[in-house]
């Protein structure tokens, strides 16, 4: 078994902090993490722990041992108990933790009754750097959900359709997305199309027959399910006209070639949107890898009217970092001044040009490099 990095980010945060939450899509992992840490655990979906955690709540509370709450979004009235019982003991950490599919903005009834009281953490699928080195080369392809075929490579793409099926069916159903599973599934494959592109609501809800409100708030959703990343465009006051609508990503790359019936990597080559797909994977890994490494930053893209782009402008501590994704192994020297210049237009300290390279170089200011270099550079 290959251990998760944010085991030892979780077991800090259990020693500072009364409850910890852990947020992340289903099947990432955070079950097995949990037990892997150890503690009383009780399941929230099944009525019969629910009712011996009932039972035995007083017992529970008064001893050492961790309390683990998975699907701690399925039982509402959790969080008054927990709020009484950690302030009457506030001194204490590290009695609770908390597991939960769905982001704190539609866990509302723990994120507002815990505040101050309670860290969050977000466990991804598996990154590039939790990997050994003979599953990395396959992580783009088919994700990195643990049974999604990155550590045993027989699952893609079976397991990706199922979850699908199941999310659409089950799951954002109970959690309040109020569509039929069918139009949910359409969505799923209009958003899989528009992968890396900027959002036109509008234009996705005459699509579907919807309003272009629905289609935010169904986004809202899969982004409070950990599905999807909305990322803002930044802008400020440049002479150039900048475009001020979302990019719209897959977060898991996995999950965006199952929905397209990509098969292998030889069918994703020969994909005309192969870039968009190897773009937002870069993106998903170094935003978490970022984050992971405890880095304070904000995320955005950056594109003007006529043309100049950036996949991505990372604010961190107030400095522009500026970075641009190529799917090529043999990055040019024009490639090079395309970023300085559109790099230029924001003012940012640090340029990179993100690619398949397997040669490294930079001036101090500006890099062209392999995603693994900034992973294991920048990134630590």
């Amino acid at each position: 078994m290959i251990e998760r990095t944010y085991v030892q980010i979780v077991r800090q945060r259990l020693s500072e902090y009364p409850a910890v939450a852990i947020v992340g899509p289903r099947q990432s992992g955070k079950t097995t993490l949990a037990r892997e840490i150890g503690g009383h655990y009780f399941d929230l979906e099944q009525e019969t722990d629910r009712v011996g955690l009932d039972l035995r709540w007083d017992s529970l509370v008064e001893g050492e041992r961790l309390i683990i709450l998975d699907e701690a979004q399925e039982w509402p009235e959790l969080s008054k108990r927990l709020r009484g019982e950690i302030d009457r003991r506030r001194e204490r950490h590290g009695r609770f933790l908390l597991l939960g599919s769905v982001s704190p903005a539609l866990m509302k009834h723990v994120s507002e009754s815990l505040a101050g009281r309670m860290s969050l953490v977000e466990l991804t699928p598996f990154l590039w750097g939790e990997l050994p080195a003979d599953r990395r080369p396959h992580l783009w392809m088919c994700g990195g959900y643990p049974d999604g075929g990155i550590l045993d490579g027989s699952a893609y793409p079976r397991w990706q359709r199922d979850y699908i099926q199941l999310l659409t069916a089950r799951d954002l159903p109970t959690w309040g997305l109020a569509a039929r599973p069918r139009l949910t599934q359409r969505f799923f494959r209009m958003l899989a199309v528009v992968h890396g592109q900027t959002l036109n609501a509008s234009q996705l809800g005459k699509s579907l027959d919807i309003s272009y409100k629905t289609v935010n708030t169904y986004l809202d959703y899969l982004e409070g399910a950990f599905l999807i990343r909305r990322l803002p465009p930044w802008h400020a006051n440049l002479k150039k006209r900048v475009v001020k609508s979302p990019k719209v990503y897959w977060r898991d790359s996995g999950l965006l070639h199952a929905l397209n019936n990509v098969p292998d990597e030889d069918a994703l080559f020969s994909q005309p949107w192969v870039g968009a797909s190897w773009e937002g994977f870069v993106v998903e890994q170094v935003i978490d890898a970022m984050k992971l490494a405890g880095m304070l930053f904000e995320p955005y893209f950056f594109r003007t009217a006529d043309g100049y782009e950036l996949d991505l402008v990372l604010d961190v501590g107030g400095e522009l970092w500026a970075v641009e994704i190529k799917l090529t192994s043999a990055p040019s020297p024009s490639d090079i001044r395309r970023l300085d210049k559109t790099a230029d237009l924001i003012d940012a300290k640090k340029r990179f040009l993100i690619s398949r390279t397997a040669q490294n170089a930079d001036n101090g200011t500006t890099f062209s490099c392999s995603l693994q270099w900034f992973l294991e550079d920048i990134c630590r």
